[in-house]
């Protein structure tokens, strides 16, 4: 295999913003699991109490995720997220007015690997949501599961992220005054299964929960679409049928996490790594449609708006794909 070395006089800027990428990615992949590695070790050292205080404070602190969250402005406006967005780099795109008084369902799609584009558009400010959409604070919603680890839970919610339940996602859309975003990315864990260059599969045939969430609660659904969202990272070819697939749903169904086999580049050659391309992501937040508030809307409701929110999603894809280098000849597939 023949391996394209990067030039040795790479500018610091360069080499800062591909080190920023590297621990993005493994705050992700690896970070998880140190914390519980640390909180463990410590019980076993004379450093023991800072593991009893923290526990007596996840305790105590056990339904902020749910309630909003703890999100922290000064995190979210650090320069390495600016680093982070150079990178690639990542684009918001706005198309349209969203009225701050009220409260909104954000339809994330693609969901690509690690959901680069979701992370820098909605959990900093490095892309400048606040100064798009005033008034609106995004709140992106992540598994439960992230939540449940020590010191990690701290780390994500400094970003506004919230666990991607029901209660927690309906706290937000029942406050008064409006000003909240719910970010959802649709296609969940199983869509990353799908997720590599050149794909427009979407995961939402089956996924109405998020329609019936924003009918309860009479919030506008706004489609998101992520261009270049799956140009990120190469991954091993899984399709339907093949026994690699079949592994990776069945861990999926139990861990509740996807674990698709991908690579990159590397942090000094090109050829093979976890850090993701370069390549640009444009996420072209879409026109609101409306929603008519029904507590308790009926399966046919509830389909009849789904129809409307694909339709909306597709309108959206065709519209913008030809200025983010998408081929004339494609289209969304909805699975």
């Amino acid at each position: 295999m023949k391996v394209r070395f990067a030039p040795p006089n790479i500018p610091l800027s360069r080499r800062l913003q591909t080190a920023v990428v590297l621990q993005w990615v493994f705050s992700f992949l690896a970070l998880a699991q140190c914390c519980y590695v640390i909180f463990a070790v410590l019980m076993f050292t004379r450093f023991w109490l800072v593991s009893v205080l923290y526990s007596t404070w996840w305790f105590l602190d056990r339904d902020t995720p749910s309630r909003g969250g703890r999100r922290c402005r000064f995190f979210q406006r650090l320069a390495v997220w600016r680093h982070l967005r150079d990178y690639f780099p990542v684009t918001l795109v706005k198309t349209a007015d969203l009225d701050p008084r009220q409260n909104h369902v954000f339809g994330f799609h693609p969901h690509g690997i690690l959901v680069a584009g979701a992370f820098v558009n909605f959990c900093t400010e490095a892309t400048g949501f606040q100064l798009l959409f005033p008034g609106l604070t995004p709140h992106l919603l992540m598994l439960p599961l992230w939540f449940r680890v020590p010191f990690f839970r701290d780390y994500i919610m400094t970003g506004g992220l919230i666990p991607s339940d029901k209660d927690s996602a309906a706290y937000l859309l029942r406050q008064e005054g409006g000003g909240n975003a719910v970010v959802i990315a649709v296609g969940g864990a199983p869509e990353a299964l799908d997720a590599r260059p050149g794909a427009f599969t979407v995961l939402i045939k089956n996924r109405k929960g998020f329609v019936k969430l924003a009918m309860e609660h009479g919030a506008p659904l706004v489609p998101v679409f992520s261009f270049g969202e799956n140009d990120l990272f190469d991954q091993v070819d899984n399709p339907k049928g093949t026994w690699l697939r079949w592994i990776q749903e069945r861990m999926q169904k139990v861990m509740g996490i996807a674990l698709p086999l991908f690579h990159a580049r590397g942090v000094f050659q090109y050829s093979f790594g976890l850090i993701p391309y370069r390549k640009p992501i444009f996420t072209v937040v879409g026109k609101p449609l409306r929603v008519e508030r029904n507590e308790k809307p009926s399966a046919e409701e509830v389909d009849a708006m789904h129809e409307k929110y694909l339709e909306e999603l597709c309108k959206l894809f065709e519209e913008h794909k030809a200025k983010y280098g998408v081929p004339e000849d494609k289209h969304l597939s909805f699975v």
